[in-house]
């Protein structure tokens, strides 16, 4: 498992200094079903934006 998440998301809450993701799980789906090809087909549900 990946010690370190990186995130350029800035204005996500879970976003940290050094582009680090501090959710504590992350959620990621596919545009396309259950697989995806490249990067351009997927997002992050864990994304919440800070205020």
């Amino acid at each position: 498992m990946a010690k370190d998440v990186k995130c350029e998301v800035n204005n996500c809450v879970y976003w940290a200094e050094g582009n680090l993701c501090h959710a504590d799980k992350i959620y990621v789906v596919s545009h396309t079903g259950k697989q995806a090809s490249d990067e351009k087909e997927t997002d992050c549900q864990t994304f919440e934006p800070s205020h």
